[in-house]
């Protein structure tokens, strides 16, 4: 999609003041050959002719996987070349995308969209209202599937007046209307030509989108190709050819890199922070990283026997050394957490005070709550020991360092920590369901924080709802979300904002350890590289070589 930078790119030495963040997709790699690699490097960054380089090398870690833009298995940063929305979210608001413009009416309810005149999609079918209401009528089919989304569960209907007017139906004001319409998925738009029967619930036929690129050829777990679209109705991207290569291994990656086998390497999880430093002050290859984009955390079961206690997850809090995981594993990339939305996060920079780091304070608390000190250096109360297990993503490498170093810490005061690590799915199933005592978690991040990541909390889709079951004022903390979603009172939805945040606080739910944030490595050469609304858009259509 046509997203403006919110962050210019950081040329050349970054100095050690803004190493803030995070990273996570890939980079693009196009595999030299042994006469390319004995070119000179200035000759690899021109064309045939001199001109500047306009094919790139990406890479990331897995595959692109299922690109259908209205369900959730494929790779955002693909569907983000490929499709587009109505709207698009920029560092100053909405902007016009495949709408020109929109009204809302004064009640909030109906928003009519005027559709962009002369746009096509990539097999040349028009993408008028009808299309786009092709897609909205494909994508409440299958409703179910969407009602993370609060808009599903407000929306009435829609409606193509005419080719170039559509229009949405809501039963009630919903002030995240456009973000939500904005985001990558599920309100994108492919052609209904490539759908299966008007459907794309079980499948397309081809993933055809308005975006600045096409999908030309793809294999499986290899490597991916993109071609700029000849026919796309915005400005043309400079660079007409990406390739994206499979490279699971960081350190494989950064080898690649380096070989000058890709070109960008680029994503929270696709960098670490020993990466950053090493390449931070080199001529070679530029580092760029962004704000916050999430908060990296624990969430504590509260239906457990024994975290049900607030006061022992309050201990939990207070043994929990954010500064030293911040420090000690991430080099101070990723700053400490104090509160489960960094600050910049829209109504979220609130006064809570943070949980400071005490051990002495954990353990008076937890001396306060009958759990003293019996065997094997483990707190029991009434012959129970206190031991809990915390479950982490075993492909992520850093949430075991994480586990590793808490189990220790918690250790020394008595606290039991068992550490669980499991395959992406099954941790993801056990998370949902509710089958931890505490587990490691990733706030969505902008632009889906806090609203649409709140507004999850009332349902099973993460591991929030579980978790938050043992809490005495669930249903208050619902109630207020299902409010702040229909507010139109600016003022009414902050506060309904605070009396939220400010009760998961306290209720010590959440144990947030670190702001994540983007993170980019790319040859020197490489210039418009930077971050957009989204974490997960990589900005290929701004890019371009010198």
């Amino acid at each position: 999609m046509k997203k403006r930078l919110l962050y210019t790119c950081l040329a050349g030495v970054i100095s050690a003041a803004l190493l803030s963040g995070c990273q996570k997709q890939g980079s693009k790699e196009a595999a030299a050959t042994g006469k390319e690699q004995a070119n000179t490097e200035a000759a690899a960054t021109k064309g045939s002719e001199g001109t500047p380089k306009d094919e790139l090398v990406f890479v990331n870690f897995r595959d692109i996987r299922d690109l259908n833009p209205h369900l959730y298995a494929g790779e955002m940063y693909a569907q983000e070349m490929l499709y587009e929305t109505l709207v698009t979210i920029t560092a100053d608001g909405y902007a016009p995308c495949l709408a020109e413009s929109w009204n809302i009416s004064e009640d909030g309810k109906t928003y009519t969209f005027k559709i962009r005149k002369g746009v096509t999609f990539s097999d040349g079918e028009v993408c008028d209202a009808n299309a786009i209401k092709a897609n909205f009528d494909a994508i409440i089919e299958n409703k179910e599937r969407h009602t993370w989304l609060e808009m599903m569960n407000v929306l009435v209907g829609v409606s193509a007046p005419d080719a170039d007017t559509f229009v949405i139906e809501l039963s009630q004001p919903y002030y995240p209307m456009l973000t939500e319409l904005g985001v990558t998925r599920p309100f994108a738009m492919i052609s209904p030509k490539a759908m299966k029967n008007g459907s794309t619930k079980d499948g397309v036929d081809a993933y055809i989108g308005t975006g600045p690129y096409v999908l030309k050829e793809s294999v499986t777990d290899e490597y991916a190709v993109f071609e700029a679209n000849e026919n796309y109705w915005g400005e043309k991207p400079k660079v007409k050819k990406i390739t994206v290569k499979v490279i699971p291994d960081n350190q494989t990656r950064i080898l690649a890199l380096e070989k000058g086998e890709i070109d960008l390497i680029f994503g929270k999880n696709m960098i670490d922070a020993d990466a950053v430093n090493k390449y931070k002050e080199s001529d070679k290859f530029s580092v760029s990283l962004s704000d916050a984009t999430s908060t990296r955390q624990i969430v504590i079961n509260t239906t457990n026997d024994i975290l049900k206690d607030k006061t022992v997850r309050q201990a939990i809090q207070h043994a929990t050394n954010r500064q030293a995981i911040s420090d000690g594993i991430f080099y101070g990339l990723e700053k400490p957490a104090d509160t489960l939305y960094s600050k910049t996060v829209p109504y979220c920079n609130i006064e809570l005070t943070p949980y400071e780091f005490s051990q002495d304070k954990a353990s008076e608390m937890l001396e306060e709550s009958g759990w003293v000190m019996g065997n094997q250096n483990v707190r029991e109360k009434d012959g129970t020991p206190l031991k809990l297990t915390l479950l982490y993503n075993s492909d992520s490498v850093t949430e075991k360092t994480i586990a590793e170093y808490l189990q220790s810490e918690y250790g020394k005061l008595g606290i039991g920590l068992e550490i669980k690590g499991e395959e992406e799915q099954s941790y993801r199933d056990n998370m949902k369901a509710g089958n931890f005592d505490m587990v490691f978690n990733i706030c969505w991040g902008l632009p889906y924080d806090p609203q649409s990541s709140l507004a999850g909390m009332r349902q099973r889709v993460y591991g929030d709802y579980a978790a938050q079951q043992g809490l005495a004022d669930k249903a208050e903390i619902d109630k207020a979300i299902t409010e702040i979603m229909v507010s139109t009172d600016e003022e009414k939805r902050q506060e309904l904002y605070r009396f939220v945040l400010t009760r998961l606080h306290e209720d010590a739910v959440y144990i947030p350890l670190t702001y994540e944030c983007n993170k980019a490595i790319y040859r020197s050469d490489l210039k418009g590289v930077g971050f957009t609304q989204t974490q997960y858009e990589v900005p290929f259509a701004q890019m371009y070589f010198e």
